[in-house]
């Protein structure tokens, strides 16, 4: 992004806060918020990024849904039951309708399971196994899966139903391709089921949702939340400032390093838990040679010794005492607790040892080190910037100079979905809290449904066929030891480097009653403004 264009952008949201300033309290119906970037789309099956899944989650559902705690709850499917070992059959929520009125029903989902299988979309890899979805009659679907498949409804619960008539009207029966930079009417527009409508959209500005006064689920869920102004606002001390004054309510994302003002300032308060997200490096470990780096006829991160000698010399304890102020758990493997496959055994890092990276270095024919280039964001994880920063200084204890390149999330996952890094930061929640979806995205060989995630063009057949296994297998110790025997392979090939599992800080006025969950994902339907 142009400085021009940068600044343009910052003086955008100041201006969208100062516009939404005068909103008073004692209408307790505006609900203000902010977070250093924006929603990367409308489009329910473009990016399954988590920022832009919050946006998603206002306006759409899926046939599954999730309560507070993150337990799987009936959305729009009242009940689900695998009538064979292939099929699984939902039974439709009856009377709802979309918020252009539209009803939902069965032709709505066959429709958007298809379009989320589309090769524009990042949802793709959730529904990889479904062979066929088909309506049995106005409100019963069929999800045929090539092979038996004990977690679909985990998955199906992240797949966002669109309005079929909806998407015939405005020429959106496929996604966006975002990372092509494609304009379509989803992209800006919306007809979902959910909680909330969306009534204005500007990118890099502001997004105001309304309350869908006809939701199914509005008894059950008494909300008083009549409107939602989210500011992307990229300087976090201009977010915080914005708290401390009344000019927001709610900062998803405050700094660590004024977490603890925050606590103190009268009127705020702070919610903390770990978010089930793992912050890693990811590494070209299968190019014939590095696209950014001073090596040429060779590939480095090739050869493992080369990785586990980076490994060897990140000083992670410093990194989470430091850049975090504590606010974040060391990791040893690239997924976190309340995943099903996770195992405190298995997280556990390669301790530091910078007498042995650098042996590593030598023995693998790098004495004197290399230049590599790291593309990092700068707005979407907690404090990714100055991480990335301080394992620029790390690795340089070592030889390896590495230049980082650091940019907005709205540039940087294009590029890495473009395949155009040699060196990476990425951090990764599990919405169906299961080891299969760290896997299929992240290290199964791209087939164009699976590995879509897979930047480091790694590729091993045997692993694939363990991925495909857990996938399918019904017997749950079987299953079992095929995750943890996945997670050792991966552990051991060293193609991601972990660094954290992420720490969330929540801060809001103490007139707004809204859970901390887990997924940094806010569900604004479970909240009060009094």
């Amino acid at each position: 992004m142009t400085s021009f264009r940068l600044k343009a952008v910052l003086l955008a949201g100041a201006l969208a806060l100062a516009t939404i300033a005068p909103t008073a309290y004692a209408q307790g119906k505006t609900l203000r918020w902010a977070s250093q970037g924006d929603y990367l789309t409308f489009d329910p099956h473009s990016q399954n990024e988590g920022l832009t899944r919050t946006g998603s989650f206002q306006v759409y559902e899926g046939l599954v849904g999730y309560s507070q705690d993150l337990k799987f709850v009936p959305a729009l499917a009242t009940s689900w039951k695998a009538v064979n070992d292939t099929t699984w059959e939902f039974k439709l929520r009856q009377g709802v309708k979309f918020h252009g009125g539209e009803d939902f029903t069965a032709d709505d989902v066959v429709f958007s399971v298809k379009r989320a299988q589309h090769a524009n979309s990042d949802f793709k890899t959730y529904i990889a196994s479904v062979a066929e979805v088909k309506a049995v009659d106005k409100y019963t679907v069929h999800v045929v899966t090539n092979d038996a498949n004990p977690i679909l409804p985990n998955q199906i619960a992240n797949i966002f139903i669109l309005s079929k008539s909806w998407a015939e009207k405005n020429n959106v029966l496929n996604p966006q391709s975002y990372k092509d930079k494609e304009e379509t009417f989803a992209v800006r527009n919306a007809n979902g089921t959910g909680p909330f409508m969306l009534k204005l959209r500007e990118q890099d500005v502001r997004t105001i949702t309304a309350k869908n006064p006809n939701w199914w689920a509005l008894k059950d869920n008494p909300h008083n939340i009549d409107e939602i102004v989210y500011t992307p606002v990229s300087t976090a001390a201009t977010r915080v400032a914005a708290l401390l004054s009344g000019q927001l309510d709610f900062v998803l994302d405050v700094p660590v390093q004024d977490v603890e003002r925050v606590r103190r300032s009268a009127g705020l308060q702070v919610k903390k838990t770990n978010e089930i997200r793992s912050i890693f490096l990811g590494l070209d470990v299968g190019s014939a040679e590095l696209k950014y780096a001073d090596v040429k006829g060779k590939n480095p991160f090739a050869d493992k010794r080369v990785r586990q000698a980076m490994y060897h010399a990140i000083d992670m304890e410093a990194i989470r005492a430091k850049v975090m102020r504590g606010d974040a758990v060391v990791a040893g493997m690239i997924t976190s607790p309340g995943v099903h496959g996770y195992d405190p055994a298995i997280d556990k890092r390669l301790p530091l040892d910078l007498p042995k990276a650098k042996k590593l270095l030598a023995d693998a024919g790098y004495p004197n080190g290399f230049g590599v280039t790291l593309d990092c964001s700068n707005d979407r994880y907690v404090n990714d910037e100055a991480v990335c920063q301080a394992v620029v200084g790390m690795l340089a204890q070592i030889g390896i100079k590495v230049d980082l390149a650091a940019r907005s999330k709205t540039l940087h996952f294009p590029k890495l979905q473009k395949k155009d890094s040699s060196f990476f930061m990425l951090g990764w929640g599990v919405p169906t809290f299961d080891s299969h979806y760290v896997f299929s995205y992240l290290v199964q060989t791209p087939d164009g449904k699976n590995g879509t995630w897979n930047f480091t063009n790694y590729s091993n057949p045997k692993l694939d066929g363990m991925i495909n296994g857990m996938l399918t297998e019904l017997d749950q110790g079987k299953r079992d030891k095929l995750i943890r025997d996945a997670w050792d392979i991966v552990n051991d090939e060293v193609i991601y480097l972990p660094l954290h599992h992420q720490v969330l800080n929540w801060a809001m006025t103490d007139k707004l009653d809204m859970p901390i969950i887990a997924d940094n994902v806010p569900r604004f339907h479970f909240a009060k403004l009094k």
